[in-house]
């Protein structure tokens, strides 16, 4: 036992790791004992066993398994971090527990699974189990299924989910065990438990003998309803009041409503499979059904009806199907049909539930009308039919059709009808049955129960029954007012019996029900307790569109029982409150008045009312007012008051005081009697007439306002308004209107009547008098607030001067919200008046719409304009949609019933003509805004295509597509699109378009919403796939709509949603989603109403986040604060910022000063490389907005958290300006000091103050550019370059303040521009400039395009970017700007331009309008400037970089210099190092400009300097011209050495640097596409794609590999490559210029693309891969077709050689030889056969028939047969006079081949030509020569190889002295120049030798060198040089072609070959650099193309005049890179005279 004390003093968990099994059971008992004793959930020893638990209960041995098993059940109990752990573990028990034969094990093993359920981990358990029914071992089966059970009836079907159990149940009960069976019975009988009957139809199919079984065991299943009796963590509240329950005695009633909630009612519809049926309809269908014969009709409808009866059919496109029943239904003679087809439509629609709702309004009218059939079986089927269809929509949307036929003739349609409708809504509840639709229904039935026929009366009471039953009395009764006795109580009495399908209640109960859901709480139950957490739930859930459902989501106010807000609650919205309670009163006699008033006025008073003398008369009011204030209500009566007070004089009152005293004693009555209609009618009449009196018009109104609070606004601004217009005062009329504008804001717009409003408006805007003419006006802005932009539609005719003032008054009046009404409230309902209102207000607008005057265009739709949209020829589809559009502008507002329109449009948004699509988006934005909000019915048929088109490639047709969506939105909103599957179906495709234009339009307006249908959770799975969509905008678009998605279904349902991802994929996504958590917005609150009294009203409705206002206002303020500088106020409430904000922070003060010591920037290291990873791997926000929202705010803080000091962030980031300042101050201060921390934090510190400039404050702007300035002078001190991501995400910021208004600001920031040329390359700062004059700022324009002049005057034309050409149209177009100053600018910046270049501009600027042409020449005349070189003045201006480049180098070449080393720091800076790598370190470099300044002042003793003989060097310098400058990548016309530019340009072309690389193709591509200069390629062809394919290559090899790489970054790079390339290879005479070996390799690298996978997984793989292919057709037709023919052959015989090679390879080969095979008769006279037959012989000799037998397909053996057929067919005998180059004809078969192919045509032809004949003779001779042959090419090889080739030589002279006339030259022919020299300098050489003429002395360095350069490489591979693994063979002329831009690079000339001296001679030159052999050559040559880059632009710009004086070969040693010669000796000529 000596090894136990070892574990026993291990610590537990390495103890359960240990390899003892003792030592383990030891640990898990330690385990569960510690398990047992942590109190705190979050402790942080529970992670450090989330590793293990998976192997405590997989543990190996029994007994340890077992205890490991109960430590991990305590674990999983107490652990807060155990649901990470689900997965694992659960499989983990599924297979290695349940199969244990201990049932101790297996028990544990189950509450494991149960414990983990009620961690709210069901989903992860239940997928383990089901995976482990699966599984082969019986015994884990039965423990699964036995699990599943005990989960079920312990936690419900609500946590369960039972529809992927139920599907698996039938597999179980045809098992072989007979346990397994078993268990599932059990687990069926439980399932029954919970969901009865909907179990039945999933298990229709099993065994009879089982389901009887079953049957009987499910009969005695007690009908109690069963409840959870065990929950979730989330349901502590419910298991609370379980177990109250459970302690009372469980009473079986207890709260019976709830009892009903627990239970969910499972449909069975959801647990069946859906089945497709469309492909299933028999393939005649379409013809039959439309058959002569009655009984083929039927045979159709019976196999359709066959496939209804599927109980769930999958989702498609019925429209066709339906469509067809319809017209059966409507127009068959035969009514069995007519029930048959019913019959049909009733099953599609149950099949397809709401998804057959896009069809209802189609079939629902034919079938109403369809009803008068009279036979019974008919109208059941059609009843039937219609009532299968109604439950799959709403009766919103029927609600226009079912009344249109309500007023038939026919008495049974009209019967039929109201029965329907009664069934109709016994399926609604109050809240799907508002009062907008009762009211149309209601009063169509009225007219029914007046109808003569009996039948249809009882219908209309049945119909009205219901609804009273439904919808509650207080909803109905207004309606029924008019209604007799007798007939209201048949309608009671019919209300009673009715049954509705949501159980018996009243409308109380139901109501409550629809609350639950809104509420998103379990239920609480409604009491004076309950009360605000339930209203908090309500508002945080956002209420619903319509308030009924608020409401019942809200107990009423006073805590009274549910019910009462039932009855309060349903119908009363807004107005019906007070009317059940208005006070009726008859009219009184003038008699009764008086007795009334003497009771309780006193009597002196009436009797003085009329007195002559006014005094008395006031005398009287003053009592009178008296008397009124001091009676109750109750006693006061009002209408003998008021007529009093109208007795004579009454109204005609003429002293202003007692009429002043009379209105305002009117308004007293009004406010404290109860003060009817009637007695308001006694007096409106005569406030009205003073209504416009100066003195009393005031009093008048206030009297006027108290009858309305009593009597309700509607009714007395009605009668008010009609008073007015009734007489002609213009100053009545206009205060009048004024009043009512004043009313409507105090009494809110609920329930007035727009309509007569809306008449008088109009008499009053015709009026004559313009007071009154304002007042309406005014009136109307007022309304707007109400009813908003419909209301304008009234107007449309007015005159334009009104309609403008209209427009004026409603344009003042956008973005201001209703106010909040102040009265009218006091007498409305306790029932949630608030809602109420709310809900009107609602309202309002669409009743508004409703008046519109609508036309009906239903007839216009006819059938032939239908089939004309439908026509083949799209011209005539383009005149039918020109017909609707035309029906639509005449029409203007028109009703929904447009027929079959929808249809036909739908059809064209998926038309192949892309403008007739885009025409018919814009007809349905026009039909939206004509159809108003009833194009809701025709969302699913119309709205969701045109969101199809969304995904359309074309831009402006997607834009147009989103317009219509929008407009569609406008009308309908957003919940019907969000209903049902379409939306999610739609993001379901893969298409990047859709997706990402339908994900911006939901974050665009989900955050509208204050609630969704619970549909959307359907897109969330679609939402995930696009999060890692492969196109970037796509995830994009998912990340940004990503906050908006959970603010609507809360982070558990989405986090939940991630389940059925990948593992991979789900981390990610569960990643994003926290992050979205943090910034998602807050549902936008109810308006205004209830929020804006927390805050003291002062903010508007918007800002307030509902229920979380205190809790967490930084999360809440996302949405609500777009300023930067209010949201970044942290936690502080707006209330609170002002006062504790200062208070909090002076506290910490005293602290803080000694914190700030330290450094404010803290290096870290490789921080800033880490940040930039970061945010190209899209991993945080890339730095670019157009105002900064929150996110990135925050983004910064967190990045600047670790590199910052603490106390300067808080400064930086405070919501008040000072500290910014501050902020600012500090930094200035420490910006010498921290040099090194300031760059290592430059990126955020820029970002940083891009954030300033969004600031309005003008001292922090100061302040900022200011600190820039300094900024950037330290960096230029410090030479340091920005990268490219710093630039990117500052200049374009720092662009935008160039336009402020402020001229010091602008003259700052155009200083720090200038800076910043020192530190970003200026042709870089250029596109950024040039991107700031689109500016919509004229000042921002005409400033950018002032710093483009300054640009190109300081820097030369190498500055415009992309091109100068594009640059300077881009400058040109400015020319025409409307802003003056921007015209001069523009202007000017071309003059400048002209000053740097001459003429040329007007080439590089393009076509002019006229009139800019002509002030572009009036102004160059008027500078009258002369180019001159680069202007110094402005070069002395701008600081200049002393950086390998001398500033004094003569100030002609200030610009270029500059420019050269801008372009230096760009290629330096394409690795992205922050600094840049000088050439010579700093401390060895020669300061020469100090050395110049210094005239002496020190006296040094100068050594004497060596005189060396540099004289001959430097002699013919030439000055050079102005015009030439800088050399530069553009081709313009003023390089005078074109040749030099494009060997530089190409040699960049093969750059390991992408953008380098594509730099220089666009350069190519541009010279290419202009035939002016495209011939300066000439000569340059083999070189140019020999860089091109050796990219390929390293794309290939190193960066398709290469993971950090962005793939983007690759397809521009293949995409310029393939670009330039086809341009190529469009022009015939370069083309031509490709060379055999050059073409094989590339046609080897493009073929090698065509095959990279790698590449079809990138986004645009296909595009690149297509373009390959375009560009391999091109290839093989331009070029020089012996050529490519020849190249094919070669690489065909390569790729069947190589092992390596695919035979796909091959196969592409082959093809491209077939296509030549086609070319060949139109180009057989262009081709040099001898030497194709030359190849196909090399090819035959290597594959001989035999070989090519074998190989796997024919297609080689074919294709050369073809190739050689198709040769003799068109040259005929001929052919074997092509076989000069052949020198052993017997090697290959080819000459027999050939001669057997003659033989044969000319057999078929039946003569044998003599030709032929004389061929056979020839054979014969030339078979003697084989063996002379055989030798000469033996001795070649020998000397084509490394090895032997002096061995060769030496053979070869042997051979000639022997055979002098043997002929050599056939081998030499074929070979290249360099080759063919090499032979006879080798020969002559050996003679030189052999004669003994003396040796060549080896100093002359021939033989030396000749071994190492000229080793020729006729068979040397290229594999050893560039990767090449086809051993092929290339022709000396490749490397000839890469030797000549080595050459280049090193200066040495460049003729063309011909005229170039012989080789020998260029090698006997000392000068020549050493190159070693060609092999190194070539290895070398990517690097050198580098170095010699750098060389190149450190070259003098003279360089080019110079080579003949021999500079350039001095250059060519590499020792003197970078040594400027000719500067160098300048200053050492001035250094010498200073010092003498």
């Amino acid at each position: 036992m000596g090894d136990d004390s070892e574990w026993m003093k291990l610590p537990i968990d390495q103890k359960c790791e240990h390899k003892l099994w003792k030592a383990r059971l030891n640990g898990y008992e330690e385990a569960l004992k510690l398990f047992q004793k942590i109190d705190d959930e979050k402790s942080p020893e529970w992670s450090k066993y989330l590793g293990l638990i998976k192997k405590f209960v997989t543990d190996s041995n029994a007994v340890a398994q077992l205890k490991g098993l109960e430590a991990a059940l305590a674990y999983v109990e107490n652990a807060h971090v155990a649901g990470k752990t689900t997965g694992e573990v659960a499989s983990g028990v599924v297979n290695k527990v349940f199969n244990q034969p201990k049932a101790r094990a297996k028990e544990l093993g189950l509450d494991i699974c149960l414990m983990y359920i009620e961690i709210e981990k069901g989903e992860v358990i239940q997928e383990e189990l089901l995976k482990g029914l699966d599984n082969k071992n019986p015994k884990i089966i039965v423990a699964c299924i036995e699990t599943l059970r005990k989960a079920l009836s312990e936690f419900g079907s609500k946590i369960i989910s039972l529809k992927p159990i139920i599907k698996v149940l039938p597999k179980l009960f045809e098992s072989r065990e007979k346990a397994v069976r078993d268990e599932a019975k059990l687990l069926a009988v439980e399932i029954y438990r919970w969901i009865r009957d909907a179990l039945r139809p999933p298990l229709q199919n099993i065994n009879s003998v089982q389901l009887k079984e079953l049957e009987e065991e499910w009969i005695k299943v007690s009908s109690a309803v069963p409840r959870q009796t065990r929950f979730l963590r989330s349901q502590q509240e419910l298991k609370a009041k379980f177990e109250q329950q459970q302690a009372v005695g469980g009473d079986a009633d207890g709260g019976g409503d709830d009892e009903e909630e627990t239970v969910p009612q499972v449909d069975a519809y959801e647990l069946l499979e859906a089945v497709e049926i469309l492909s299933k309809l028999p393939k005649d269908f379409y013809e039959k059904i439309e058959a002569k014969k009655w009984q083929e009709r039927k045979e159709a409808l019976e196999a359709v009806e066959l496939l209804v009866k599927n109980p769930k059919l999958e989702s498609g496109d019925y429209a066709d199907l339906v469509k067809v029943l319809k017209k059966v239904v409507g127009k068959d003679t035969n009514v069995m049909l007519v029930a048959l087809a019913a019959k049909c439509l009733a099953g599609l629609a149950t099949g397809l539930r709401k998804k057959f709702g896009q069809y209802a309004g189609h079939v629902v009218p034919t079938i109403l009308e369809k009803f008068k059939e009279k036979k019974p079986q008919v109208v059941q089927a059609l009843q039937e039919a219609i009532d299968a269809i109604f439950l799959t929509t709403t009766l919103q949307n029927l609600s226009e059709d079912i009344l249109a036929v309500m007023d038939n003739k026919n008495p049974t349609i009209k019967q039929q009808t109201s029965l329907f409708i009664a069934r109709s809504f016994r399926h609604c509840t109050p809240s799907t049955l508002p009062k907008s639709l009762l009211k149309p229904f209601c009063a169509a039935l009225l007219k029914h129960i007046n109808d003569s026929a009996p039948e249809v009366r009882d219908a209309g009471f049945e119909a009205l029954g219901t609804a009273l039953k439904v919808a509650g009395e207080k909803a109905v009764n207004p309606f029924l007012a008019d209604v007799d006795k007798l007939k209201l109580d048949r309608i009671k009495e019919c209300a009673e019996k009715v049954e509705l399908v949501y159980g018996k209640k009243t409308g109380g109960a139901a109501e409550k029900r629809e609350g639950k859901p809104v509420a998103g709480k379990t239920a609480a139950l409604p009491g004076p307790g309950a009360d605000k957490e339930t209203k908090d739930a309500a508002t945080k859930a956002g209420p619903l569109k319509k308030a009924s459902a608020v409401k019942s989501g809200v107990p009423p106010k006073k805590g009274k029982p549910a019910t009462a807000a039932g009855a309060g609650g349903a119908g009363a919205k807004g107005k019906k409150g007070p009317e059940t309670k208005e006070i009726f009163e008859s009219e009184l006699s003038m008699e009764v008045c008086e007795e009334k008033a003497a009771a309780v006025l006193p009597a002196s008073c009436i009797q003085q009312l009329d007195s002559g003398n006014w005094k008395e008369r006031l005398a009287c009011m003053e009592e009178f007012q008296k008397a009124v204030e001091l009676m109750e209500r109750s006693e006061m009566p009002c209408q003998a008051l008021v007529r009093m007070l109208a007795k004579k004089p009454g109204w005609k009152e003429t002293n202003f005081q007692v009429m002043q005293m009379k209105l305002h004693i009117v308004a007293l009555i009004a406010q404290k009697g109860n003060f009817s209609k009637t007695s308001a009618q006694v007096v409106l009449d005569g406030l009205v007439d003073k209504v416009g009196d100066v003195k009393c018009g005031s009093n008048a109104k206030e009297a006027m306002t108290a009858i309305a609070e009593a009597c309700q606004l509607p009714w007395t601004a009605e009668q008010v308004v009609a008073t007015a217009f009734s007489q002609k005062n213009p100053k009545n009329q206009s205060e009048t209107l004024n009043w009512l504008s004043n009313a409507i804001k105090e009494f809110g717009f609920s329930g007035l009547n727009v309509k007569a409003f809306i008449s008088n408006v109009k008499t009053a805007l015709a009026a004559t008098n313009p007071a009154v003419r304002t007042s309406a006006i005014t009136l109307l802005g007022v309304m707007y607030l109400y009813v908003g932009p419909p209301l304008r539609m009234f107007f449309e005719d007015e005159k334009p001067a009104l309609l403008s003032q209209i427009d004026a008054e409603f344009e003042k009046m956008q973005g201001q919200t209703a106010p909040t009404p102040t009265r009218g409230i006091s007498r409305h309902s306790a029932g949630g008046g608030d809602d109420a209102e709310e809900e009107e207000q609602e309202e309002v607008g669409n009743d508004v719409v409703d008046l519109l005057p609508r036309t009906d265009i239903g007839d216009k739709i006819t059938a032939e304009l239908v089939s004309k949209i439908g026509d083949k020829n799209w011209k005539i589809r383009k005149e039918g949609l020109d017909e609707v559009t035309s029906i639509l502008n005449e029409a203007k507002f028109i009703h929904p019933n447009i027929g079959e329109l929808p249809a036909a449009l739908k059809n064209r948004l998926n038309d192949s003509n892309k403008i007739l699509v885009q025409q018919t988006l814009s007809i349905l934005q026009q039909l939206a805004t004509a159809m108003g909000p009833n194009i809701k019915q025709h969302v699913k048929n119309l709205g969701i295509p045109v969101i199809t088109v969304l995904g359309d490639s074309k831009n402006n047709v997607r834009a147009a597509a989103l317009a219509t969506v929008n407009a569609w939105a406008e009308q309908t909103g957003m919940k019907e699109w969000l209903e049902g599957e379409d939306l999610s179906e739609e993001l379901k495709k893969e298409n990047p378009f859709l997706r990402q234009e339908l994900l911006g339009w939901l974050a665009e307006k989900l955050p509208t919403l204050r609630s969704v249908p619970s549909d959307l959770l359907l897109c969330v799975p679609h939402l995930y796939s696009c999060l890692e969509d492969r196109n970037g905008d796509v995830r994009k678009k998912a990340q940004d709509a990503l906050p908006f998605f959970m603010m609507h279904l809360g982070f558990e349902k989405m986090a939940k949603a991630t389940g059925k991802l990948k593992p991979t994929s789900k981390d990610q996504v569960l990643a994003m989603l926290e992050k979205a958590k943090a910034n998602m917005p807050a549902k936008p609150a109810p308006p205004a109403k209830s929020s804006s009294r927390v805050v003291g009203g002062t903010a508007p409705a918007k800002f307030q986040p509902g229920s979380a206002f205190a809790d967490d206002l930084g999360s809440n303020t996302m949405e609500s604060k777009p300023d930067p500088k209010k949201a970044k106020a942290g936690g502080l409430s707006s209330k609170t910022k002002g006062v504790q904000g200062k208070k909090v922070l002076s506290k910490p003060n005293l602290k803080e000063d000694d914190d700030k010591s330290g450094p404010i920037f803290i290096i870290v290291p490789n921080g800033k490389e880490q940040r930039m990873k970061e945010e190209k791997g899209l991993k945080v926000l890339k730095w670019n907005f157009t105002t900064p929202r929150d996110e990135y705010i925050e983004q910064l803080k967190t990045q600047m958290s670790t590199c910052v000091a603490k106390w300067l962030q808080d400064e930086m980031f405070h919501a008040d300006f000072q500290h910014h300042n501050k902020a600012l101050a500090v930094m200035i201060e420490h910006l010498e000091s921290e040099k090194d921390g300031v760059i290592s934090c430059l990126d955020l510190i820029l970002k940083w103050l891009t954030l300033r400039f969004f600031d309005t404050n003008t001292s922090v702007l100061m302040k900022t550019l200011e600190y820039l300035k300094l900024l950037f002078n330290m960096l230029s001190q410090e030479e340091y370059h920005l990268t490219e991501n710093e630039a990117s995400s500052f200049i374009p910021y720092l662009i935008l303040k160039v336009g402020e208004p402020k001229d010091v600001i602008r003259k700052d920031v155009r200083a720090i521009l200038n800076r910043m040329c020192l530190i970003y390359p200026a042709s870089k700062m250029f596109p950024f400039i040039m991107e700031g004059t689109k500016s919509k700022n004229s000042k921002q324009r005409a400033e950018c395009l002032e710093e483009l002049g300054c640009l190109v005057e300081s820097y030369g034309m190498n500055v415009c970017q992309p091109t100068p050409g594009k640059a300077l149209k881009e400058m040109a177009t400015h020319i025409g700007d409307r802003d003056n100053t921007v015209r001069n600018a523009a202007l000017n910046t071309i003059v400048t331009v002209y000053n740097v270049h001459g003429d040329q501009v007007f080439k590089l600027i393009g076509n002019l309008s006229e009139k800019d042409m002509s002030m572009l020449e009036e102004r160059i005349k008027r500078s009258a400037k002369r180019p001159s070189a680069a202007p110094v003045r402005q070069a002395e201006e701008k600081p200049q970089r002393t950086q390998n480049i001398s500033a004094n180098a003569g100030m002609m070449r200030k610009g270029p210099a500059e420019d050269m080393s801008s372009k230096l720091n760009q290629n330096r800076n394409m690795g992205s190092h922050s600094e840049t790598t000088h050439t010579v370190p700093r401390e060895f470099q020669l300061d020469l400009d100090e050395i110049e300044n210094d005239n002496g002042t020190v006296r040094c003793e100068m050594p004497a300097l060596v005189q060396h003989k540099l004289d001959d060097i430097f002699e013919p310098v030439l000055i050079p011209e102005p015009k030439i400058r800088a050399v530069s990548p553009h081709f313009d016309d003023m390089h005078s050495n074109t040749a030099s530019t494009i060997n530089f340009v190409i040699s960049q072309v093969a750059s390991g640097d992408i953008n380098t690389s594509i730099q220089a193709l666009t350069q190519i591509d541009e010279v290419l596409k202009q035939e002016d200069k495209a011939e300066a390629m000439s000569g340059h062809i083999d070189q140019f794609l020999i860089a091109t394919f050796m990219q390929l290559r390293l794309i290939y090899n190193t960066h398709m590999a290469d993971e950090k790489l962005d793939k983007d970054e690759i397809v521009r790079l293949y995409s310029c490559i393939i670009g330039s390339m086809i341009t190529l290879f469009q022009i015939e005479s370069l083309a031509r210029e490709a060379s055999t070996g050059v073409l094989k390799d590339l046609m080897h690298g493009l073929i090698t693309l065509m095959l990279d996978s790698r590449v079809e997984d990138l986004e645009e793989g296909e595009q690149v891969i297509r373009s390959v292919n375009l560009l391999v057709v091109k290839v093989l037709e331009k070029s020089d077709q012996t050529n490519i023919l020849s190249a094919l052959l070669v690489l065909l015989q390569d790729s069947l050689l190589a092992t390596a090679s695919s035979p796909k390879f091959s196969e592409l080969v082959m093809k491209c030889l077939w296509r030549m095979v086609r070319l060949l008769p139109e180009t057989i006279n262009s081709i040099n056969l001898d030497r194709i037959l030359l190849d196909i012989h090399i090819f035959m000799k290597v594959f001989p028939k035999e070989k090519l037998k074998q190989c796997k397909s024919d297609f080689p053996i074919r294709t050369l047969k073809t190739l050689l057929h198709t040769l003799c067919k068109l040259k005929g005998p001929k052919i074997l006079d092509h076989l000069t180059m052949i020198d052993n004809k017997n090697e290959s078969e080819l000459e027999a081949h050939l001669c057997r192919v003659m033989k044969h045509s000319m057999d078929q032809s039946g003569k044998a030509d003599k030709d032929t004949e004389k061929g056979a003779s020839r054979i014969e001779e030339k078979a003697s020569k084989a063996k002379v042959n055989d030798i000469l090419a033996e001795i070649f090889k020998k000397i084509g190889s490394k090895e032997n080739t002096k061995e060769g030589l030496a053979e070869l002279y042997e051979y000639k002295k022997k055979y002098s006339d043997a002929d050599i030259e056939p081998f030499l022919k074929n070979s290249s120049q360099f080759f063919q020299s090499y032979v006879e300098r080798g020969l002559r050489l050996i003679e030189t030798e052999r004669e003994g003429k003396g040796r060549i002395a080896p100093s002359t360095g021939i033989s030396s060198q000749m071994e190492g350069t000229c080793v020729p490489v006729s068979t040397h591979t290229v594999s050893s040089s560039i990767g090449n693994t086809n051993g092929e063979e290339v022709g000396p002329s490749v490397y000839l072609e890469r030797l000549k831009i080595l050459r280049q690079r090193c200066g040495l000339d460049n003729a063309k070959q011909e005229d170039r001296p012989p080789l020998t001679s260029l090698l006997s030159k000392p000068t020549l650099p050493t190159v070693a052999s060609s092999t190194d050559m070539l290895h070398s040559k990517l690097s050198q193309l580098r170095e010699s880059r750098e060389q190149y632009q450190h070259l003098d710009l003279d360089c080019n005049q110079t080579h003949s004086s021999g500079i350039g070969t001095t250059l060519a040693s590499p020792s003197s890179a970078a040594a400027n010669i000719d500067d160098l000796k300048k200053r050492l000529e001035r250094i010498k005279s200073s010092r003498k």
